[in-house]
């Protein structure tokens, strides 16, 4: 699928930044996928609980839910994305996309720089550098902890326009670049809800369906107490 659109033109952020504040993820084995975030990517973890910045990640057992395929992406300091991407080829293998590129730039409202790999279960994981936010006071080496939130889910959708006008009216966000029938990226530098077309492989590889069964989230930054649900393909997202 087409990972991002560039545009120039599209319209101003949201004033009110969206923050994916508690996030629910299925896991075949909670010990494991707790083994990894903590001593591969050094994040606090406590138990089942993931703490990444101001964002915590509650691994829950799957049961018979498919893992496989969910998209997340984490924020890192601009000024830190070339250690970053240092700390993480230590410990992890970039994917490329048809052309062996592993590092992508997105210009316009994106403002960006992204590198992707693969998680336990089949996780679509993202470090992704937004050069709008704060730089980083830290130098030397990068730890995990510098990560400073869950910046991006992907919710799988029949629809695209659809999902997208229902994440509108629910919870008053907005696409961060123009959509397409394929993509919409809803929210803002902080937070993006990624509404991805069920059909279409996740970028760069393009090798995994979008996935999201059992996924809930807790978001701030938008109308409060509201929620949506996608009780076909399984996700829940919802506002204190």
């Amino acid at each position: 699928m087409v990972r991002r659109a560039l545009d120039l033109h599209a319209r101003p952020l949201h004033h009110a930044c969206m923050r994916i504040e508690h996030l629910t993820l299925p896991v075949s084995d909670l010990a494991a996928v707790a083994a990894y975030f903590g001593d591969v990517l050094q994040l606090p973890v406590d138990g089942s609980r993931v703490q990444v910045g101001w964002s915590a990640l509650q691994l829950v057992p799957a049961g018979e839910l498919p893992v496989g395929g969910v998209h997340l992406a984490f924020n890192v300091p601009h000024n830190r994305f070339t250690e970053a991407t240092a700390w993480l080829d230590a410990r992890a293998t970039r994917q490329r996309n048809a052309e062996g590129k592993e590092h992508f730039t997105f210009e316009g409202r994106w403002d960006s720089e992204s590198i992707y790999f693969t998680g336990p279960d089949g996780l679509i994981l993202e470090l992704i550098a937004r050069r709008r936010l704060p730089a980083s006071a830290l130098h030397g080496a990068f730890h995990g902890s510098e990560m400073t939130c869950i910046s991006e889910v992907g919710l799988p959708a029949v629809s695209v326009a659809v999902t997208q006008a229902r994440i509108e009216a629910t919870f008053g966000l907005e696409p961060l670049s123009p959509p397409t029938p394929y993509f919409a990226p809803m929210g803002d530098d902080e937070g993006l809800l990624i509404v991805a077309d069920a059909t279409r492989r996740w970028f760069p590889e393009q090798r995994s369906l979008p996935n999201a069964r059992g996924v809930q989230a807790r978001l701030s930054g938008v109308t409060a107490g509201a929620e949506l649900i996608d009780a076909a393909l399984g996700w829940r997202m919802y506002s204190a």
